[in-house]
């Protein structure tokens, strides 16, 4: 299928997202990553070692570590600690079901006593729309899981300790506008489990493996892409996450984006690996790779893995 998505650039990087691999403790439907608990990809200790450099050497703000289920990296709580000396705020993609998995009790009070912001999967605030989604159980091990995070300070109204929620849709559709959708997250999940959170991010699901396979056997694959090349906006080009970027896979090598990532989608230009990177001097003002799924972002209100752009 031809892509005729439009052009886009590199600009200055502030994002370093590094996927430490592929293990999890679940198989969600919509997983672009295709994890499970079978899958045994994971980063080398000698790549973990490059990223406080990288951090460093590119002021990068903000450290988003992601899987797989990061938590299960034996380096996870190591490369956090290597960086407590450094300005970087650090987001864990967390589950939530982790938290109930044997030797990983106390990963709650770690992740607050280093204050590392948790952005965790939650795509209904309906038990039996996360479960088609997630998995049985899921549900409630997510909702006792955000107790105990409430109960260490995270979810309230303050800078420190940010509990943020991921909605995306069950089916092929749009996210709805992510302002609304807070609203009634927030009054539901409190009214029914008094539980609190800072925000809800909505994610346009991304037509890729475990999520493409799913639209293909059911035939809605092509009516999908027509569905986000026909809700094109072209104001969330100016805002999309992949331009200030730099995506590393488990084995070290360098993308635009997570969802390109785990296509192999590459970039002509730039660093390749992060061991370019450590040597790298020129300006991030390159090209930057795109194909027909990008048009997920750009749909509608817009989509990154920080909620919606528009």
């Amino acid at each position: 299928m031809k892509s005729n998505f439009p052009h886009i650039r590199k600009e200055n990087i502030d994002i370093l997202q590094i996927n430490i691999g592929y293990k999890c403790n679940q198989a969600c439907k919509h997983c672009h990553v295709n994890s499970s608990p079978y899958r045994t990809e994971m980063m080398s200790d000698e790549i973990i070692k490059l990223i406080p450099k990288i951090i460093s050497k590119f002021k990068i703000k903000t450290l988003d570590i992601t899987g797989g289920a990061p938590e299960l990296h034996p380096q996870f709580k190591n490369l956090i600690l290597s960086l407590r000396d450094e300005k970087v705020d650090i987001i864990d993609r967390c589950n939530l079901t982790i938290f109930f998995e044997k030797g990983y009790e106390d990963l709650p009070y770690f992740l607050a006593k280093n204050n590392i912001t948790i952005t965790a999967s939650l795509p209904c605030y309906e038990k039996d729309n996360v479960e088609m989604q997630r998995g049985f159980g899921v549900f409630d091990k997510s909702i006792n899981a955000i107790k105990i995070l409430n109960q260490l300070g995270y979810g309230k109204n303050t800078k420190e300790l940010q509990l943020n929620l991921v909605y995306n849709p069950i089916n092929p559709i749009l996210p709805p506008p992510q302002d609304k959708l807070e609203n009634d997250y927030k009054k539901i999940l409190y009214d029914k489990y008094k539980i609190t959170f800072n925000k809800l991010f909505t994610i346009t699901n991304m037509p890729i493996n475990r999520y493409a396979d799913f639209l293909r056997r059911t035939n809605q694959l092509e009516n999908y892409y027509d569905l986000l090349r026909n809700n094109f906006n072209h104001n969330n080009l100016k805002n999309l996450m992949c331009k200030k970027t730099l995506s590393v896979d488990w084995q070290g090598s360098i993308y635009d984006c997570d969802f390109n990532q785990q296509i192999k989608l590459k970039s002509g230009k730039g660093p390749k690996t992060l061991f370019d990177l450590i040597k790298y001097s020129s300006p991030f003002d390159y090209d930057i790779a795109a194909n027909n799924h990008c048009f997920a972002c750009t749909a509608g209100s817009g989509s990154s893995c920080g909620g919606s752009l528009s």
